[in-house]
């Protein structure tokens, strides 16, 4: 999703949490908040909607019957130690899904999020919202995934709670998320993208 500058929402630039959620919940387009900041979000590319719906549907498939769900981009996810509200392309939740409040629909706790990456995302989606992720306690694996080159990393979480790196290139490797006993294939990820070989 592309973040452009602040939107003006009630004739001020500022709102409380209370005040986003009551304009988002009637808003025909997405927003994502970030201390009293409301940022308009943009649609997605051909080849990003393609590796989202390879993505899904591999993760759907193997996490059929399982504890774990995955979402799209319309499961909205809230931070409370940070404020931020904002749509991944892909959050994963595991056991009951924690919620923010009694309308039930701002997820907390998700154990994987997954962001598909544009050239006017990237640099933020692997600087400040990755900081911002980090602060989510449940976080076990960050996936970002490059939509104009074939090239997929995963941060993950070690015993001692630091994030460690690993880099997918070639057609033949496989994107392993450990915390919840996913593969995939890049060749599956970037199929009909004209990335995959």
């Amino acid at each position: 999703m592309k973040v452009k500058e602040p939107v003006q929402v009630y004739n001020r630039k500022l709102l409380t949490i209370e005040e986003y959620l009551a304009f988002e919940r009637n808003s025909l387009t997405k927003h994502e908040y970030f201390k009293g900041e409301v940022f308009d979000m943009a649609g997605a590319s051909t080849i990003h909607n393609l590796i989202f719906s390879n993505l899904f549907m591999s993760i759907a498939i193997q996490l059929k019957g399982k504890k774990c769900t995955p979402f799209g981009s319309d499961m909205r996810v809230h931070i409370p130690s940070n404020t931020l509200f904002t749509y991944p392309d892909i959050s994963i939740f595991c056991g009951d899904i924690k919620t923010f409040d009694d309308e039930k629909d701002s997820s907390i706790e998700p154990i994987v999020i997954i962001e598909i990456l544009s050239s006017s995302t990237k640099n933020y989606d692997r600087g400040p919202k990755f900081e911002l992720y980090r602060e989510i306690p449940s976080l076990k694996e960050y996936v970002l995934v490059d939509s104009e080159s074939r090239l997929v990393q995963i941060f993950r979480t070690n015993a001692n709670n630091q994030w460690n790196l690993e880099e997918y290139e070639e057609p033949k490797q496989n994107l392993f998320m450990s915390s919840i006993n996913v593969t995939i294939p890049l060749e599956d990820i970037y199929d009909k993208t004209g990335l995959a070989l």
